[in-house]
């Protein structure tokens, strides 16, 4: 999650800058927590800031029920606020499921702009203020219908609204178009 102090203030502090780590997929929490434990162990704190693992809720309806989870904006990475020394260089990369920094030479990478963070730091802020379906639908698309009467039927997207989870899909019965209105967790994309 994010909290407001960290979504107001992207800004780098006194010589800190912001990296991009490159972490084994799937392991960015893992990697966050380590990081945060070697920084206290080593006594380096004063050259470490934030860490972020950039992340939305979304929302995810199966059998009728709602549930929220969280999906990660760019899988594999972890951005990090840190004076870059040789030192805080040295313990970043040899903490365990670390393969290295993005951008920049082998030995010295390349800060990302206050404004990539700041709007990094924006898209998270917005999927905790509204969380969005996990399955996104567009009009026009086909989709096959999972659950109620028309089990089974295909259609066509006419209407999505997001805000109440619900599409209006049109359905060939007896051969003619008929407009359903359904639930995401009813549908799956074809």
């Amino acid at each position: 999650m994010i909290d407001s102090e960290l979504a107001s203030n992207p800004q780098a502090t006194g010589n800190m800058r912001w990296y991009v780590i490159h972490a084994y997929s799937g392991m960015e929490k893992s990697v966050k927590r380590g990081l945060e434990e070697r920084i206290a162990r080593s006594g380096m704190a004063d050259k470490f800031g934030r860490i972020l693992v950039p992340s939305e809720e979304v929302v995810e309806i199966k059998s009728g029920t709602k549930s929220v989870s969280e999906r990660r904006f760019f899988p594999g990475y972890v951005l990090i606020e840190m004076e870059m020394t040789d030192e805080s260089w040295h313990l970043v990369k040899n903490t365990p499921k670390v393969t290295g920094f993005v951008g920049g030479v082998r030995n010295r990478p390349s800060p990302i702009s206050t404004a990539e963070v700041t709007k990094i730091m924006d898209q998270m802020q917005a999927g905790v203020d509204k969380p969005k379906p996990k399955t996104l639908f567009e009009v026009g698309e086909m989709v096959r219908v999972k659950e109620g009467p028309f089990t089974d039927f295909n259609g066509n997207v006419e209407e999505v609204n997001y805000e109440k989870s619900r599409l209006r899909v049109s359905v060939t019965i007896f051969g003619r178009g008929t407009p359903v209105e359904l639930e995401f967790g009813q549908v799956e994309k074809m």
